[in-house]
């Protein structure tokens, strides 16, 4: 495994290699802020090599990776199965969103691409991906859930070749339900739990069946410090979810062909989806032990 990560990591530092990824971002406007990342991805190899073949040596934990459109729920369902699981749950968009925070260069160009709803080079990324991988293994985490990686069948084959995922979990809902869900996300910026003020409640077709979730409410502490995300208007939305269509189809066929890929159709808020989602993984909820969490 090690040889693999090592062999592909190295390869994406030689000039053709990363002249193929800057091929592909210059498509989407990236490929000023994918050369800015070029030389920290390449200082991650010795220390990710390093720490992939002490995981290996001591057995690893679930590797996932959770698909679906922004604002289906990866992060609420990814979370509580990380838990249940005792690995660390990993979200492309909290990296990139403390990425931003930071108000390097690199951030700002960040913030200008994810405000127009753009995907992100690949580069970009996987160097993010690899920092917080090898935080993660200085403190002995084993295992993982990824939400938000891969989003394109590059990232996926990417992916494939730095380490091994025994799952992809594809949760599905309709667009209108996810566009009212993404109008409706708010974050305290006091304590930075993430709230929901949508109440949906849509027929779903079929023998009067619906789709129900109810409004996941802020505690009396946080209602004055509710902001949304940069990037959560209609408008946005919307772009993102055509770019999101035409992006993560060829991701599930790569899974697919695989035997990797779980589709999973969202039936309604967490009450109704968690135990069906736990029934379709072959699970059970029991009391989960904390793990050492890396920001």
């Amino acid at each position: 495994m090690a040889t693999r990560i090592y062999g592909w990591l190295a390869g994406l530092t030689a000039s053709s290699a990363l002249q193929r990824l800057r091929n592909q971002t210059q498509s989407r406007g990236g490929a000023a802020l994918a050369v800015a990342w070029e030389v920290e991805l390449q200082q991650e190899v010795p220390s990710l090599v390093a720490a992939e073949e002490g995981r290996q040596a001591a057995g690893r934990g679930t590797q996932w990776v959770f698909l679906g459109c922004p604002g289906v729920g990866k992060g609420t369902y990814a979370t509580r199965l990380a838990s249940l699981l005792h690995v660390p749950h990993i979200a492309m968009g909290d990296l990139v969103r403390q990425e931003i925070d930071h108000s390097t260069f690199q951030g700002i160009q960040l913030a200008n691409a994810v405000n127009k709803g753009k995907l992100l080079p690949d580069e970009v990324v996987l160097s993010l991906l690899l920092k917080r991988l090898e935080r993660g293994a200085a403190c002995g985490e084993s295992g993982f859930i990824l939400d938000g990686f891969p989003r394109t069948i590059s990232q996926a084959k990417i992916l494939d070749q730095v380490t091994d995922i025994d799952l992809a979990v594809n949760l599905r809902l309709r667009n209108d339900v996810l566009i009212s869900k993404c109008l409706g996300r708010r974050i305290c910026v006091n304590c930075g739990k993430n709230f929901n003020l949508a109440d949906i409640n849509e027929e779903s077709g079929g023998e009067g069946s619906r789709i129900i979730m109810p409004p996941i409410l802020p505690p009396q502490a946080c209602l004055s410090k509710m902001i949304s995300r940069r990037n959560d208007t209609e408008e946005v939305i919307k772009d993102r979810l055509q770019v999101f269509a035409s992006e993560n189809e060829p991701v599930e066929d790569f899974y697919q062909k695989q035997g990797k890929l779980l589709d999973f159709d969202v039936p309604g808020g967490i009450p109704e989806t968690w135990p069906r989602l736990l029934a379709a993984l072959g699970l059970e909820e029991k009391e989960s032990m904390p793990h050492k969490l890396v920001t």
